[in-house]
């Protein structure tokens, strides 16, 4: 299975429209445009076809982690404890 393969399937799963695509691509700070997203969609024997690599698929499935579950909460910082010798 190809990653355009597993985009494809995410995008029919999750009901995703290329907007949606754009936009949770933009949560991780990653620009694309819709030609460039619809050429990954294509057949591949299509003349204007393109592989989805792996850092746009990585970019994906972080931006689709952000826009189900949320921005990840700030941590915070944990006051260190002086240990007493004996």
């Amino acid at each position: 299975m190809t990653n355009n393969d597993i985009l494809k399937k995410l995008r029919v799963a999750l009901k995703l429209r290329d907007d949606d695509i754009v936009k949770i691509l933009e949560l991780v700070d990653f620009r694309i445009s819709k030609s460039e997203l619809g050429a990954f969609f294509r057949s591949e024997d299509h003349p204007k076809y393109m592989e989805c690599g792996d850092q746009i698929l990585r970019n994906f499935l972080n931006g689709l982690v952000i826009h189900l579950r949320g921005p990840m909460p700030k941590k915070e910082e944990k006051p260190t404890q002086k240990k007493k010798s004996s």
